[in-house]
């Protein structure tokens, strides 16, 4: 696994527990209010510091999570309101703004010259690369976690658990698959990798699957989710965030659950241990980030396992998937701080505030400049010296 080179489609969500909405198929439950504070921030002498490059506003996310998409030279953003920007990644400016008369529940996924965005009650609207629609198809339901572009298709999720994909130039849809769905899960959004001829997808209820891109064919499955308890709220298990994949491995969480690395082509265990989280992981050439459910932060050898350091100076404070960005790995979290630790020792490097509103989505990297998207509408640009 060391030695196979990085070949790395990850697109789009970040896993957050959203407050309760009704739905006449299942039952959602959403997170439950915390039991503890969040920590204080932690006092440091930072080793590094953060830039703030440059700060566009988008708009609010509101009850969902809008992951910023970045192809070439532009960044792809998306508003609850349905607002979806488009910002040149090394200034910020605008290029152009697109309101597409419908709320928005999920995005954004861009090749560069598609745009694609989830409205309410489940419909994907297209865009070209000037912000013109190009096509609406619907859903089967309601989209929480943002499509994916792969091999001329749109492959979307659905809370039903129908896994569709579309012609990105068409709209038309040219395979659906249906899972069924558990009786009870949290209103989270687990993603979709893709890599190679393969869609990697994290399905509510705790398992992965691996799917042909070119007909839906399922390929292997995993239950990653440990469902335990006497009721079935304990018994709740289900994936977080969007898969992880780097050479031959693919990585991945769940709460209540476990966390391991995967085989991509066979789906067999590289290692796996007891775990609960409610985002998902990131993976550099030597280690798996990822973030427990009290808030603490974790590097695990991506060979075996092992773990390398722990951080748990953050408790409660809501923190998004950690990614690897330079010789560090940078979260944000629910007061809209950016933390940057150590890569090597998980000790704290820097700190930055945004604009004080949480952030819920998976911070971007695009080059030497990590891209944030808060939940009041903010993206930014940061580089650390």
């Amino acid at each position: 696994m060391k030695k196979l080179l990085r070949s790395i489609v990850v697109l789009s969500s970040a896993a957050l527990l959203l407050p309760l909405a009704g739905c006449s198929m299942f039952n959602w439950f959403s997170k439950p209010a915390p039991r503890h504070p969040p920590a204080a921030l932690a006092q440091f002498t930072p080793s590094k510091t953060p830039h703030r490059v440059w700060s566009a506003n988008v708009g609010s996310s509101g009850n969902y999570v809008f992951s910023p998409a970045y192809t070439y030279d532009a960044i792809y953003s998306a508003a609850a309101d349905g607002t979806v920007v488009k910002v040149d990644a090394s200034t910020g400016n605008e290029i152009w703004r697109k309101n597409v008369d419908m709320d928005l529940t999920a995005g954004v996924a861009s090749d560069g010259t598609t745009v694609v965005v989830a409205g309410v009650k489940g419909v994907l609207i297209a865009l070209d690369s000037d912000g013109q629609e190009k096509w609406k198809a619907p859903v089967s339901t309601e989209v929480l976690a943002a499509p994916v572009i792969a091999h001329g298709l749109v492959v979307v999720r659905s809370m039903d658990n129908k896994i569709a994909a579309y012609d990105v130039d068409t709209g038309e849809r040219k395979w659906m698959v249906a899972h069924r769905a558990p009786s009870l899960m949290l209103r989270s959004s687990p993603g979709i990798a893709t890599v190679g001829p393969t869609a990697i997808v994290s399905l509510p209820g705790g398992r992965m699957l691996s799917m042909m891109l070119n007909n839906g064919a399922i390929r292997w499955e995993i239950p990653i989710g440990d469902a335990r308890g006497a009721t079935e709220l304990e018994r709740i298990a289900d994936m977080s965030g969007v898969p992880a994949i780097y050479g031959q491995g693919v990585c991945v969480t769940a709460y209540q659950g476990r966390i391991g690395c995967f085989d991509v082509v066979s789906g067999s265990t590289f290692w796996v241990k007891n775990f609960s989280s409610k985002v998902g992981v990131s993976i550099d050439e030597e280690h798996v980030y990822a973030v427990d459910a009290d808030d603490k932060v974790y590097a695990f050898s991506n060979f075996r396992g092992q773990s390398v350091w722990r951080n748990d100076k953050m408790t409660y404070r809501d923190l998004t998937t950690p990614v690897p960005f330079g010789s560090t790995v940078a979260t944000g979290d629910g007061q809209g701080f950016v933390h940057f630790l150590s890569r090597y020792d998980g000790s704290f490097d820097a700190r930055i505030e945004t604009d004080g509103s949480a952030i819920s989505a998976t911070p971007i990297v695009v080059g030497d400049r990590l891209i944030v998207q808060t939940r009041a509408g903010s993206l930014q640009a940061f580089t650390l010296d």
